[in-house]
C-alpha cells in the first residue's frame, strides 16, 4: 500500500502569518478563471453573446468569489450540520472550524452570476454558457488541497493504489479519492467543456452540460469516497454529495432540452 506523504497543511510562514495550501489553491483557481476567461473573450462568440471586456473579468470574479465564499459556507451548515446551525446560529460564522459545500458555492455563485447580469444587462444564461467552463480547473486545485492536507479521503479498499491516510488513524488503504475528484471533475470536466463550448450553442446548453458533467462525476466518486463521520449515509447506501447531485442533474438535462428544442435548425440558430 501507498502511505499518504503526510505534507504540512502550512505551505511557508512570514512571521506569525501562515499561508496555506489550502488558501494558495483558492488563489490559483482565481487565476485560472481570470487567465481562462480573458483567453474566452479573444474568441468572437463568446465576447459578442455577453458583450464582456477583458476588465469586466476582475468584477466578475470578485462577485463570484463572495458567491462561493458565502453560499459555500451557508450550504455546508444548512445541507450537512442543520442541527447543529439551529441549536447555535453562530456557528455559521466559524469559518475557522472549516466547513464548505461545492453545491451551496454553486448556489452562491448562482445568484451573484444573476446579480451581474442584471447589473451589466447580459442575458443569464449567456453570461452562465460563458463562466461554466472556466469552473472545473478551479474545483481541480481544490481538490488536490484536499489531498494535500490528507482530509476527505476515501473508502477502505485493497485496489493497489490504495493509500494510508494518517489522519484516517486507522492503518487502513483507502482509496484518494481526493484525486480522483481532481481528475474526473476537475480535468475532465474542464477538457469536455471547454471542447464543447469552442463552437457556439444554443442559449443554456454549455451550463447545462456542466450541470449534468459534474452530477455525474461527483456522483460516481463519491462511491469511492468515505461518508462524512457526522453524516453517514441518507436513504440507505447514498450520501449527502449524491443526493443533492440529483436535482442538478435533473436541471441540467432540463437546460440542454430547452436548449436545443429552442435551436432545431443547430448551434448556430442560438448565437444572436
Amino acid at each position: 500500500m501507498l502511505i499518504h506523504p503526510g505534507w504540512n497543511p502550512v505551505a511557508f510562514q512570514v512571521g506569525p502569518l501562515a499561508i496555506r495550501w489550502y488558501g494558495l489553491m483558492y488563489l490559483l483557481a482565481f487565476l485560472l478563471f481570470y487567465l481562462l476567461g480573458k483567453r474566452r473573450l479573444a474568441h468572437s462568440h463568446h465576447g459578442a453573446r455577453t458583450g464582456l471586456a477583458p476588465k469586466d473579468l476582475e468584477d466578475l470574479l470578485f462577485f463570484g468569489v463572495l458567491g462561493v465564499i458565502v453560499g459555500g459556507r451557508l450550504g455546508y451548515v444548512l445541507f450537512y450540520k442543520p442541527g447543529v446551525f439551529l441549536a447555535d446560529p453562530l456557528t455559521i460564522f466559524a469559518v475557522w472550524t472549516g466547513g464548505m459545500s461545492f453545491h451551496g458555492g454553486l448556489v452562491g455563485v448562482l445568484l451573484a452570476l444573476g446579480w451581474f447580469a442584471r447589473r451589466r444587462g447580459i442575458r443569464y444564461l449567456d453570461l452562465g454558457d460563458f463562466v461554466a467552463p472556466l469552473v472545473p480547473l478551479g474545483l481541480a486545485a481544490g481538490r488536490f488541497a484536499n489531498f494535500i492536507n490528507g482530509e476527505l479521503w476515501g473508502r477502505v479498499t485493497s485496489v493497489p493504489w490504495a493509500m494510508v491516510f494518517p489522519e484516517a488513524r486507522d492503518g487502513l488503504g483507502r482509496h484518494p479519492s481526493q484525486l480522483y475528484q481532481m481528475a474526473g471533475e476537475g480535468l475532465l470536466l474542464f477538457a469536455w467543456l471547454w471542447w464543447y463550448s469552442a463552437r457556439p450553442r444554443p442559449r443554456g446548453a454549455v451550463s447545462g452540460a456542466f450541470l449534468v458533467g459534474y452530477a455525474v462525476l461527483r456522483f460516481l466518486a463519491e462511491f469511492a469516497r468515505e461518508p462524512d463521520a457526522f453524516l453517514g449515509t441518507v436513504l440507505g447506501p447514498f450520501t449527502m454529495g449524491q443526493l443533492l447531485c440529483v436535482p442538478m442533474f435533473g436541471f441540467g438535462v432540463w437546460l440542454l432540452w430547452r436548449a436545443y428544442r429552442r435551436s432545431p435548425a443547430g448551434p448556430q440558430a442560438a448565437s444572436g
